[in-house]
């Protein structure tokens, strides 16, 4: 029988663990109707899914075996628990196409993992990234339930922008929009390091002066980042292609 030896990647599986954990619970507690701990949750989710890989490129113990954990653990977490979000929170009261659209959510983020697992050639780093990444689609959302209001209900005139907002960041996860890795910015000059900086310290002062309300313009902002990107990648492939003719 072979003896178990413990390596430096229990660290980060320990993280992601813990992610799927906060995904789980997240659910119970929307489906107790109690959304703000539920969306609390998805947050704290966020926070360990950002601190695993971050663990798992210092340690340099990135694998196989903890990308397909990180992605079980994002499609509990940032799948299923924001499309239980919407559920109970708002498209229950439509029966049966309320429960059908709420899984639009999970079915497009569960795709935009797997089409992200196959697209990785090295493990060891992050390519840009095609198609909303599902944490941010679910932070997002999220991020809109805290800004609406503390009502255990989305209502009117909230109801019809929910509903466009979560097929939105449904259909982008699996759109061809090229999205920045935050992870490349270890690599990027000091002047581009320095502005990202000042933007986080601003996006944090304003969400204490907010309470936290704030912070749904800030992932709205990075949501539409996308499509920035895409034009300036289009702009400068057509101006290649004229200089070279």
């Amino acid at each position: 029988m072979k003896k178990f030896h413990p390596t430096k990647a229990i660290i980060p599986n320990s993280f992601t663990t813990l992610n799927l954990a906060s995904g789980f619970l997240s659910i119970i507690f929307a489906s107790q109707y109690q959304f703000q701990i539920a969306i609390y949750l998805i947050f704290v989710a966020a926070l360990f899914d950002a601190i695993d890989g971050a663990v798992a490129r210092l340690f340099k113990t990135s694998s196989k075996f903890g990308i397909e954990l990180d992605s079980l653990a994002d499609v509990v977490s940032f799948g299923a628990a924001p499309s239980a979000l919407f559920y109970y929170s708002f498209s229950f009261q439509y029966g049966y196409w309320g429960t059908i659209f709420s899984t639009i959510f999970l079915l497009f983020g569960a795709f935009r993992l797997a089409r992200f697992n196959i697209m990785l050639d090295n493990i060891n780093s992050k390519p840009d990234f095609k198609g909303l990444p599902i944490p941010m689609a679910a932070l997002t959302f999220s991020s809109f339930m805290l800004w609406v209001k503390p009502n255990p209900t989305i209502s009117n005139p909230y109801d019809y922008f929910a509903v466009g907002l979560f097929l939105i960041l449904s259909v982008l996860m699996v759109s061809e929009i090229k999205y920045f890795a935050m992870s490349k910015l270890l690599t990027m000059k000091q002047p581009t390091k320095t502005f990202f900086f000042v933007i986080t310290v601003g996006f944090l002062i304003s969400v204490f002066i907010t309470k936290g309300r704030s912070i749904f313009f800030y992932f709205l902002i990075l949501v539409l980042s996308g499509f920035v990107n895409s034009k300036i990648e289009k702009y400068i492939f057509t101006k290649k292609q004229n200089s070279t003719r």
